[in-house]
């Protein structure tokens, strides 16, 4: 069992959708150029909930959280902190990446009432979708400490083909393009390869455009 005392920085802890929202709320303040904020802490257990609202109360210290009731225990809430040389809760940056949680649906700790303010803490409803318009780009890396920077991997997508293999939907046409580079072949315009290549079907419409110029210029 967990000791009270130790913090859990591990994403998978989370719900599946808790997860995709932290994801996605690091994806795009990537992209906004904030890669310097870090996870501080994900799942907690009702028993360190217990703990760390008994300090400043029951037991010696700063208060550091107002409630025994947090989504931290069930698994939808998250913390996050800053990256020096800025403050560790720089007040600019949460307050930025609050602004773009908004906008995903994602409630931020920093728009609660006085008493309750909690600017580290980010959470999202049970019943959280992703927003329209927004999508997981690639593979989003979350720091779980201030050493680390966020990070965004994109897999490079397979290159379309400049030209695809010709294809017919209708014989009379195929038929005729054959036609016309058989009568093309027999007039020794062009050799036979060309013939062999469309049989094959590895044909493209660049060849045949490039095989036309060609028949033109030896037709003149």
């Amino acid at each position: 069992m967990t000791s009270v005392t130790t913090t859990c920085r591990d994403l998978s802890e989370l719900t599946a959708a808790a997860q995709t929202a932290c994801r996605l709320l690091f994806q795009e303040c990537f992209k906004s150029g904030i890669d310097f904020i870090f996870i501080t802490e994900t799942y907690r257990s009702q028993s360190r909930q217990n703990y760390l609202y008994e300090q400043g109360r029951t037991r010696p210290g700063q208060k550091v959280t107002w409630t025994l009731k947090s989504n931290h225990t069930s698994r939808r809430a998250w913390d996050i902190a800053v990256a020096p040389p800025r403050n560790l809760y720089d007040i600019s940056t949460l307050s930025r990446v609050g602004a773009i949680a908004k906008k995903l649906g994602i409630e931020w700790g920093g728009y609660w009432e006085v008493g309750k303010y909690d600017a580290p803490h980010f959470e999202i409803p049970t019943s959280w979708s992703m927003p329209k318009g927004y999508k997981l780009e690639g593979q989003v890396i979350v720091p779980s400490n201030s050493k680390l920077k966020v990070q965004l991997f994109v897999e490079d997508k397979p290159k379309e083909k400049d030209d695809e293999t010709m294809r017919f939907t209708n014989p009379t046409t195929e038929n005729a393009v054959r036609d016309y580079i058989k009568q093309s072949v027999d007039k020794k315009l062009v050799d036979k390869s060309w013939l062999e290549k469309f049989d094959n079907g590895t044909m493209t419409s660049g060849d045949f455009e490039g095989l036309k110029i060609i028949i033109s210029q030896r037709s003149n």
